[in-house]
């Protein structure tokens, strides 16, 4: 990685003359969306800019939390066991009352990732290691302090005028595409003329960094204060850090909330003094529900927040942004490599944009509990949600902490049945587009005909009895033998490419091995390690295929099942253009530190959960 400042371009892009550098894809923006984009890029070997307007690292702590899919997408990019040395991990949070009592707690619960379901988390200390990671790619550029102040597209990719925010210098570079992840208020989008559609709530918050001097009681607790008079949020974080956040109240003086005077005040509701606590930094902020009219503008794609913006409850804004990328990233990688035509691009909207409204549904209403300040409607939730936290199967619904909706791609890059409206699809060149795979057309990006999604290049017709519910899942992550005997998370032998998973004895698929897509056998716990395969150690693959009615899959890059099959049943064929090029390497990209080791087997660790 090279990382230039304003005024210092030594070595900056492909064209030492003064002309146009030249990048497979520039990235606006080194926030936790851009910073993960350019090490899954900076992965795949591509040559990536990324263009930052800051000097340093965002000091203000904003996300507080993510997730164990988010901590998959981090492992792929070898920084997952660093981050976790500085999570709080599996943490109960309380909804409480008034007067403290909590009237619903709740417990996260795994979902198969191979990681703690809920990491609390310093976002300032997480953006380093994510940056010291980016420095691993000798092709991944970062100019810092420097903005994009124009893009051109054209036939065959992107104009980006870039200004030096030190010292007003201005140069131009070219990427075949560019992902904008330059936040909420996007210059990007506004360039685009793509409209921020939502709403931004008329309650502001004071949001409150603190470093701990003397810890006090259940300090490591989330407790969301569903206190009418004042609602508030009591969130630890790591490293010697607390935060609080309250609303600005009608008659509130804005400034005064700010000050240490104030805060200490509302937090000595709690029992805390000023001796337990240092405060580092108060800001206030808005609570937003709103999205980009259209992800996708030609060769640019909006990501994050200037895509999308949610409120903070169920701390799923910076995990949205990851999941973008993650899912844009390796689609771009193969039509740069000309494996697949370019038309598979529009399936990110497709994909992350039903998913990311959902999402964004539900922390809405976990929101309305902690907030309403209406006395009739919190003294009947107080009373009710405990009555309802005693009745069986509600209970388990309410306090396993799964609010979060599992990613399912109905409408994607995935097979589907052969229906009469499986004309064009992402797997399909529309007509016009140049030759499949290389990622271009005289006329511009490939089209898909509106309405028509998801299917594979021809569409398959099947029987009811041979129907399997595995397209559009992502697979679970349990701890499998190698080949090699090491015991290691299976995405780290998966290694992020197209590949065929067999939970039987393989049968030929040839329109697969012609794409050149390489095939792994999984074995039943208790198997001798062998080469092409892996030891299913808890049982879990195995009892995930029998669930879905699959005995073969056809994985995407990222883990999403494309094609599935039951027993002795062919897969439906490979997306039209599927055409993969050798890779020098197909393993994870390295650690930065040692790999912690993997646990025992155990039918009970949180892996062997699964996933839907």
């Amino acid at each position: 990685m090279s990382e230039i400042s304003a005024g210092d371009r030594t070595g900056v892009g492909a064209d030492d003359g003064g002309g146009e550098a030249e990048y497979d894809v520039a990235v606006i923006g080194y926030g936790p969306t851009g910073v993960t984009a350019a090490n899954l890029l900076g992965a795949a070997g591509l040559r990536v800019v990324v263009l930052e307007r800051d000097a340093e690292i965002y000091a203000r702590a904003r996300a507080i939390s993510t997730d164990e899919e988010v901590m998959r997408i981090w492992q792929r990019i070898g920084l997952a066991d660093r981050l976790k040395q500085d999570v709080l991990a599996d943490r109960p949070l309380d909804f409480v009352d008034a007067r403290g009592r909590a009237f619903l707690s709740a417990h996260p619960t795994p979902r198969g990732h191979g990681h703690p379901p809920q990491m609390f988390l310093y976002q300032p200390a997480l953006e380093q290691v994510l940056r010291d990671g980016v420095a691993r790619h000798p092709d991944v550029e970062v100019w810092l302090r420097h903005e994009c102040l124009r893009l051109r597209q054209d036939a065959d990719g992107v104009e980006l005028t870039v200004v030096g925010t030190a010292d007003d210098s201005v140069r131009r570079l070219r990427a075949r595409y560019v992902i904008a992840a330059d936040g909420g208020s996007s210059l990007t989008r506004a360039q685009l003329n793509v409209g921020y559609e939502g709403r931004t709530y008329e309650d502001r918050w004071v949001v409150i960094d603190t470093k701990m001097l003397k810890p006090w009681p259940a300090h490591d607790r989330l407790r969301f204060r569903c206190d009418p008079a004042r609602p508030a949020v009591d969130c630890p974080t790591p490293l010697g850090h607390h935060r609080w956040e309250f609303p600005i109240l009608p008659g509130d003086d804005e400034r005064h909330l700010t000050t240490d005077e104030a805060i200490h005040a509302m937090v000595s509701r709690y029992g805390i003094g000023p001796d337990q606590i240092e405060i580092l930094r108060a800001t206030v902020y808005s609570h937003h529900v709103r999205f980009a009219a259209r992800f996708r503008v030609g060769r640019v794609f909006l990501a994050g927040d200037a895509a999308h913006a949610m409120p903070p409850w169920i701390g799923q804004g910076m995990a949205a942004g990851v999941r973008d990328v993650a899912n844009l990233c390796w689609k771009l990688d193969a039509v740069l490599r000309g494996e697949l035509p370019e038309s598979v691009l529009d399936s990110y909207e497709a994909e992350r944009k039903p998913h990311v409204k959902e999402v964004t549904r539900r922390a809405v209403f976990v929101g309305r509990i902690i907030t309403d300040r209406r006395l009739a409607v919190t003294r009947v939730r107080d009373a009710v949600l405990p009555l309802l936290n005693r009745v069986p199967g509600v209970a388990g619904r309410l306090q396993d902490s799964n609010w979060i909706p599992v990613a399912h791609y109905a409408d994607g890059f995935r097979d589907r049945p052969r229906t009469k409206s499986s004309g064009i699809t992402f797997g399909r060149r529309a007509s016009g587009a140049g030759t499949a795979g290389t990622g271009t057309s005289r006329s511009g990006p490939a089209r898909t005909e509106p309405g028509r999604t998801g299917t594979s290049g021809t569409g398959t017709p099947r029987t009811r009895a041979s129907r399997t519910t595995a397209p559009g899942h992502q697979i679970p992550q349990p701890w499998v033998t190698a080949p090699d005997g090491t015991r290691v998370r299976l995405d780290d032998v998966l290694g992020g490419r197209w590949l065929l998973l067999h939970g039987a004895r393989p049968i030929p698929q040839p329109e697969w091995e012609r794409a050149g897509v390489p095939s792994l056998t999984v074995l039943p716990a208790g198997s001798s390690p062998a080469e092409g395969t892996v030891v299913d150690c808890d049982g879990v693959l195995r009892a995930w295929l029998t669930r879905h009615r699959a005995t073969t899959l056809a994985l995407r890059p990222d883990a999403y099942v494309y094609a599935a099959a039951p027993a002795g049943t062919p897969l439906p064929p490979p997306p039209e253009g599927l055409t993969l090029t050798p890779r020098t390497n197909t393993a994870s990209t390295p650690p930065i530190t040692t790999p912690s080791p993997a646990p025992p087997a155990s039918s009970s660790s949180p892996a062997a959960q699964g996933t839907p």
